[in-house]
């Protein structure tokens, strides 16, 4: 449908626009999001700890947020 096009268009926007200002909380976003890892993986994928992925994915996905509304 048109409104879900819309919120498809406007989460890439927001991501592009989180790129820019933190390209981890990004990574941490596009690799639980759309490839589907759970902490633990991306952790290994970034190399960082899994404790810091889940902060990253917090703040991420909050400001996602504010972003799309």
């Amino acid at each position: 449908t048109q409104e879900k096009s819309a919120q498809i268009i406007a989460l890439d926007e927001a991501l592009q626009e989180l790129t820019k200002i933190d390209k981890r909380r990004a990574q941490v976003i596009e690799l639980r999001f759309f490839v589907g890892l759970n902490n633990e993986e991306i952790a290994n994928v970034l190399g960082v700890h899994s404790n810091t992925v889940l902060r990253d994915w917090i703040l991420a996905r909050a400001w996602l947020k504010t972003q799309i509304q």
